[in-house]
């Protein structure tokens, strides 16, 4: 037998036999935990893993009650009585073959076999450790909550359901990854997601045929059209807050066990400017931080390039003073504009890639030395120019503003610093309607990326360009209907 075959295996109805064919599956591992005993005067085995179950609960709500049973006549009889009148506990399922009573038994569930029955009987007393319920790393805010997910998948569920206690918010767990055997939850307002957009995204969780699922990344490419996207049509959270509001306006959510963020399907470009706080405080402050961030985005991605392209092609838009002062300074580095601009973007992406994978106090560490002694280093050497170096941290700092956009910003970052250095602000322009292009045909689902700014809707706008207040914005809500097809 082949190690997948066992999933659609039928549990054996021997109890010898079943226990030897476990123990072949296992491999005889040593945190399965077999327990024989007689329950009602049928010999039974009670299976469970070390470690992912709380001890206490166990011998309390299962081991005492089985303790305690009349005898039967058959095992049949016996499972008969514990399902009809005892209630052990809440979650019960129930298992037919062994690739269902293996995921529930390493999913911390006690299993309960007895001698003569070809099902297994399942009690959930899961009581595996977990990292509690702290403050989002990546998603900060001054005014909201400060609860953000964690890797456990049920545990979330209910952080979305104490906010959301509507009878409409459906959740539906299934399995994903042949060797993982993943739990996903996918999540919708039944009122308000389209039926299209939800079975569309049904059919493309069911291309999924993956050994394990351990991320975002795992699912999120089954989400998107698999054309070329500079930008995700898909995005993620790690606040219970946010999801909501997304599924409120006809989203839907999908999350996964062991990963504290959630995909958002579908997902627009403007949501990447918008926080929780923007909804905090007076709208004309919300609305200028909102555009704040616009021109950091832009800052962030031409700085560089713009700045070689007029240093090298068009020296004729700088005013005599401030072309005098670059013409000094960069007459004192060996290297082309390109070439130090290129040298520089470099050394910062290796100073953030070891500040990130080195343990926290040894990459505060490094991010100090690299940023200080380095850079200050190579500016009294003359490899590079005060200019320059000014220009390309100011472009950096400025792609912090939206860190969701980081990824493509960083690439965006070289590809048009490279046009600029060929061709000038002209190869700067080419490559902006290329990117342009691309944004504008990014859909998923028949939901534009750029909405509501193209195809343009009025409406949205209240939430896009400006924040309005929520006197205003009560009234004819943007949701996904509005576009979908």
């Amino acid at each position: 037998m082949k190690t997948e075959d066992y999933y659609y295996s039928p549990i054996i109805s021997d109890l010898q036999k079943n226990l030897s064919e476990i123990k072949r599956i296992s491999g005889g591992s040593t945190d399965l935990m077999v327990n024989e005993f007689y329950c009602g005067g049928i010999r039974c085995v009670l299976l469970c893993c070390e470690g992912m179950l709380s001890t206490q609960t166990i011998s309390e709500l299962i081991f005492e009650p089985l303790m305690h049973v009349e005898k039967k006549a058959s095992s049949h009889d016996l499972f008969k009585h514990i399902q009809d009148n005892m209630l052990l506990a809440v979650d019960s399922p129930v298992a037919e073959n062994y690739g269902q009573l293996f995921r529930l038994v390493n999913s911390g569930f006690a299993v309960l076999i007895a001698d003569g029955m070809n099902i297994a009987l399942a009690f959930g007393v899961q009581g595996f450790a977990m990292r509690g319920i702290t403050e989002p790393t990546g998603e900060g805010n001054i005014m909201g909550s400060h609860e953000g997910f964690v890797e456990v998948i049920r545990t979330n569920i209910s952080l979305i359901r104490r906010k959301l206690k509507s009878p409409f918010l459906v959740t539906k767990l299934f399995v994903k990854g042949d060797k993982s055997q993943t739990d996903l939850c996918i999540c919708y307002m039944q009122d308000r997601v389209p039926k299209k957009l939800l079975n569309k995204i049904h059919e493309s969780l069911d291309h999924i045929r993956l050994e394990s699922v351990f991320s975002t990344g795992y699912v999120r490419p089954f989400l998107e059209s698999g054309s070329f996207e500079l930008f995700s049509s898909t995005g993620t959270t790690e606040r219970p807050d946010v999801l909501c509001s997304k599924l409120i306006e006809g989203r839907v959510a999908i999350l996964i066990d062991g990963v504290p963020y959630a995909i958002i399907v579908p997902r627009l470009f403007c949501e990447s400017f918008q926080t929780l706080d923007d909804y905090a405080f007076k709208p004309y402050y919300s609305t200028f931080i909102r555009w704040v961030k616009y021109a950091a985005f832009i800052l962030a991605i031409f700085l560089p390039s713009v700045y070689v392209a007029i240093a090298m092609y068009h020296p004729e838009l700088l005013n005599s003073t401030l072309l005098m002062i670059l013409v000094q300074e960069e007459t004192k580095a060996p290297l082309s504009l390109v070439t130090e601009a290129l040298g520089v973007m470099i050394m910062y992406e290796i100073i953030r890639e070891a500040g990130i994978r080195l343990p926290k106090p040894v990459g505060g560490a490094v991010s100090i030395v690299a940023g200080l002694i380095i850079g200050d280093a190579a500016v009294k050497s003359g490899l590079i120019s005060t200019p320059m170096l000014t220009i390309i941290a100011l472009s950096i700092i400025s792609g912090f503003a939206v860190p969701e956009l980081n990824p493509p910003v960083t690439i965006l970052r070289f590809g048009f610093l490279l046009a600029g250095g060929m061709l000038g602000l002209f190869g700067i322009s080419l490559l902006a309607c290329a990117v342009l292009i691309n944004i504008c045909s990014t859909e998923d689902y028949g939901f534009p990326f750029t909405a509501p700014l193209s195809p343009f809707k009025a409406s949205g706008m209240r939430d896009t360009a400006i924040r309005t207040g929520f006197r205003k914005m009560q009234t004819g809500g943007f949701t996904v209907e509005d576009y979908h097809e």
